[in-house]
């Protein structure tokens, strides 16, 4: 039985209920104080709690789709993703401040001319005067002397909500994987920016203009590739950045690439969604403001705005994924485009969680990489 199927949920809840009229029909049964009453007791009220507990979890999987399979939710799924091109033609003392260097652990060596270097940096933005944290992967080749006068391009990696920048480092691996795929020869060396995009914690920004509040669409527009360029050697062509992200991070990553294509040449978005949610934790991030609601839609946007000139890549599973549907249908409205383009990894299993994404992560990074120059 699948773990996202009705009839493990219906065994569970059905076991759960066997479970505590058992309990309740043999407990003066087990009233005496001998070991073995007391140890029948114990037994029936473990096994009702764990039954119970199961339950629960299932039905909150169900709910969320944290994990797509059994595999999955043991860490056993090693399906890597594929990227699918669907273009006609395929594809081919300042505002930053170091904090902190430590070295990439999984790099066999602690010297950044031969395993790169992690740096956590503290961003001020000097429009938006939004302040917080990322980690910076800058690839071994930064540090070697025959490309000292090289500029690389850069990728900002986002988060989901609430999310740490941390999570990127040492649960999905970027840095690692990077460090590996450009060793391997599959994609060029690059700087990635990893982060959250929840710049005004606790509230859930969803990466956009908040009339009277947070800037955080122009923070990441602006402020943010101004900050990275004045401190590393990094390309200042459009085709020079790129913006991934999971889940939030993914709607965040399409719709930057979408609304400022002269800054973003590429937006991957791992389990993305595509319209700004309206919650608890994001408040009222339009103030009434029907133009900027339909905008921070991107299905709105594709229909109702000029196509933009950027290259987007989306990510889902056929089992285990709420935006497999919408992830189609987002594709087939960008190939109607005259100028954006698309690219998409589909699963057949993978719930939204890191386990799916890490096997997500190493194609993305090639396909962003074929995307981005290094000048």
């Amino acid at each position: 039985m699948g773990l996202t199927g009705n009839n493990v949920l219906v065994l569970a809840v059905g076991s759960a209920v066997l479970l505590f009229v058992g309990t309740v029909w043999l407990w003066p049964r087990l009233s005496r104080r001998s070991w073995r009453a007391v140890g029948g007791r114990v037994g029936l009220l473990l096994a009702t709690q764990l039954v119970l507990f199961a339950a629960v979890g299932l039905a909150a999987n169900q709910a969320f789709g944290f994990y797509a399979s059994w595999a999955d939710l043991f860490g056993q799924e090693d399906e890597q993703g594929v990227v699918v091109d669907h273009t006609a033609n395929g594809g081919s003392g300042g505002p930053l401040q170091v904090t902190d260097i430590r070295r990439v652990k999984e790099a066999g060596s602690a010297r950044p001319q031969s395993g790169g270097q992690i740096q956590k940096v503290s961003i001020v933005g000097r429009t938006t005067h939004i302040a917080t944290s990322a980690f910076v992967y800058l690839p071994p080749e930064y540090f070697q002397p025959q490309y000292r006068a090289r500029t690389f391009p850069a990728a900002v990696v986002l988060t989901g909500y609430p999310g740490t920048a941390q999570a990127l480092v040492d649960k999905l691996h970027y840095p690692s994987t990077a460090l590996d795929l450009a060793k391997d020869g599959r994609m060029q060396p690059m700087i990635l920016v990893m982060m959250r995009p929840t710049v005004a914690p606790p509230r859930d920004t969803e990466c956009v203009d908040i009339p009277d509040g947070p800037q955080t669409e122009s923070f990441f527009a602006k402020d943010l590739p101004d900050a990275v360029l004045a401190h590393y050697r990094v390309g200042k062509k459009p085709g020079s950045w790129g913006v991934i992200g999971d889940s939030t991070g993914g709607y965040c990553a399409l719709k930057l690439a979408m609304h400022h294509p002269e800054v973003y040449a590429a937006g991957a978005g791992l389990s993305p969604y595509y319209n700004a949610p309206s919650d608890p934790t994001t408040g009222d991030l339009f103030q009434g403001d029907k133009g900027l609601r339909d905008r921070a839609n991107l299905f709105w946007y594709l229909k109702h705005m000029p196509a933009p000139d950027t290259s987007l890549l989306v990510s889902s599973s056929k089992i285990g994924e709420a935006n497999y549907k919408d992830t189609l249908k987002f594709i087939d409205r960008v190939k109607a485009t005259d100028r954006t383009r698309v690219s998409s990894i589909i699963l057949e299993s993978g719930g939204h969680n890191f386990n799916t994404w890490r096997r997500e992560i190493p194609a993305t990074l090639q396909w962003i990489s074929g995307r981005l120059s290094d000048r």
